[in-house]
């Protein structure tokens, strides 16, 4: 492993130091880890390339160096550090564990890593993730919210209609089959094997895509009320989903995951409907992070956008408040994870998507989204894995 230090000509705010240090995940595959302050970068390189196997040269090693330097220029020249909204702040509660618990989660079985980002998780893990949806559904039928079920896959056309492609190209996973040929199908059936790069077989074997792997659960409503009158003037929904987001080297313990699950609650309507809901939805949360002593604090946020977009669509969801965040506390690292969500879209999907209202004009949507393994980890976190001392509410939610 090779060390790369870098003095970024541009200085890094303080608060997009953490945002940076996320994207360089995605500047070069040769990248093993970064570490960022305001004026210093520091970046782990693999001995060889990850293309061809040859050693990482000085010429390669100045082109990663001009791409971060896109990054920082791009993020950090002329950031303003947006005013940070708190609705909610319970980080002074006590929290009962102090240590990381995927090693005792893994050594007792109930977690299997498969794969990057990819995990199984046993009786203990599931049980708990199913409590804390318990209580999601207890919320969206408190709303009457009716239930969908949605696939797994989403379509690589909506996505482009609601500018996916745009913001988030750096999280996608695409999804492909074999080509409809006798000759490419006897050649995989014959010759693929797993290789420490991926499969052995050539591009040109895969379809062209039209698919993707769903990265929200909301889209997949929005998709299907497009390019109609919104049945009535009002619609609260409810659906749990698997999501799919990528995030390279960042992909590290429970704390993202490529692959996730979200249980989401949605709106779409007026925007009165939409924002009394939003406010409701998290005024009854709170209630229940009470009851079991969450340690977590609720603030003003944005969403990942990529490095062309990240400037202004996050400062645009920061001045509206259009995001805020069930920030919950990782004692261990003395840190916060975002366990879920309260978001108001304004009626971006009405318009992209030709959602009306009954007076012809677009519709506005919202969601309350939680993810269920990362609301999970984050209570191990703070209880620990004993049973015994987690709070009764927990214990007898679980029987």
């Amino acid at each position: 492993m090779q060390t790369l230090e870098i003095t970024p000509t541009v200085p890094i705010p303080e608060h997009l130091t953490g945002e940076i240090q996320s994207k360089l995940a995605y500047v070069d595959e040769s990248i093993l880890d970064a570490d960022v302050s305001t004026d210093r970068i520091v970046l782990s390189i693999r001995e060889t390339t990850a293309k061809t196997g040859e050693q990482t040269s000085p010429e390669q090693m100045s082109l990663i160096e001009a791409k971060v330097g896109r990054v920082v220029e791009s993020m950090a020249k002329g950031a303003i550090k947006p005013k940070v909204v708190i609705l909610e702040d319970y980080m002074d509660r006590p929290a009962l564990y102090d240590k990381d618990p995927m090693d005792e989660l893994i050594q007792r079985g109930e977690l299997f890593q498969e794969g990057t980002g990819i995990y199984t998780f046993g009786p203990l893990l599931t049980a708990l993730i199913e409590f804390f949806e318990r209580q999601f559904l207890k919320l969206a039928e408190s709303y009457n919210a009716k239930s969908y079920r949605f696939p797994t896959l989403i379509s690589a056309e909506y996505l482009q209609r609601i500018h996916y492609f745009n913001a988030f190209p750096h999280s996608l996973s695409f999804v492909t089959h074999l080509r409809e040929d006798l000759d490419v199908i006897d050649n995989f059936a014959s010759n693929a094997r797993y290789e420490a790069g991926g499969l052995n077989t050539p591009p040109e074997a895969f379809s062209k895509i039209h698919s993707l792997l769903s990265p929200a659960v909301c889209n997949h409503l929005y998709f299907a009320l497009a390019d109609k009158p919104l049945p009535g003037s009002e619609l609260a929904a409810t659906a749990v989903g698997s999501c799919f987001r990528y995030e390279a080297i960042n992909l590290d313990s429970l704390e993202r995951l490529w692959d996730f699950s979200m249980r989401e609650i949605i709106f779409v309507g007026p925007k009165d409907f939409v924002l009394k809901n939003r406010e409701s939805a998290r005024a009854r949360m709170e209630g229940f992070f009470k009851e079991i002593g969450l340690v977590y604090m609720v603030e003003s946020a944005n969403d990942p956008f990529f490095i062309g977009e990240f400037r202004k669509q996050a400062a645009f969801q920061s001045a509206f408040q259009l995001k805020f965040e069930i920030r919950a506390a990782l004692p261990f690292k003395d840190s916060t994870l975002a366990v879920g969500s309260y978001n108001y879209h304004q009626d971006f999907f009405g318009r992209n998507l030709n959602i009306s209202l009954p007076d012809d004009s677009p519709a506005h949507t919202g969601c309350v989204a939680f993810g269920l393994e990362r609301i999970a980890y984050a209570f191990l976190a703070q209880f620990g894995i004993e049973m015994d001392k987690w709070p009764a509410v927990v214990k007898d939610g679980l029987t």
